[in-house]
């Protein structure tokens, strides 16, 4: 049995390296965000509650664990804004933007000051950045 020359030779398209780039970019922008809640998360078990809420007493400790669970409450909200302006500006273009957005709320969140310093303005950056 012989082989014709004129048989088509399959070639890897573009979309299956594509499909491969997205799924890896999806996989460490994943594992960046999940990163940066664990960071939050221990950060608000184990501060946040004497350095935001010192006058609460132990509700400052569930205080500063409502601040790390408005960001599970912004999420569906981003995600929507992400979408449609992923689809009108580009996904990798809203990717640099929201994990830019995402470290630099996180420094800021480290430069923040106490509650002894500027009172309730404090938890209320704290909250604010935590939506960003």
């Amino acid at each position: 049995m012989t082989i014709s020359s004129d048989a088509p030779v399959i070639q890897p398209t573009k979309q299956t390296d594509q499909g491969k780039r997205a799924s890896l970019a999806g996989f460490f922008g994943s594992a960046l965000e999940y990163f940066d809640m664990y960071i939050y998360a221990s950060a608000s078990a184990l501060v946040f509650s004497r350095i935001f809420f010192p006058d609460a007493g132990a509700t400052g400790l569930l205080l500063s664990l409502a601040t790390y669970g408005v960001a599970y409450l912004a999420r569906p909200l981003g995600g929507f804004l992400a979408g449609h302006f992923g689809d009108r500006f580009g996904r990798k273009a809203l990717m640099i933007f929201a994990l830019m957005l995402m470290g630099v709320a996180t420094f800021l969140i480290g430069c923040l000051p106490t509650y002894d310093t500027i009172g309730i303005w404090a938890p209320v950056m704290l909250v604010a950045l935590r939506l960003m």
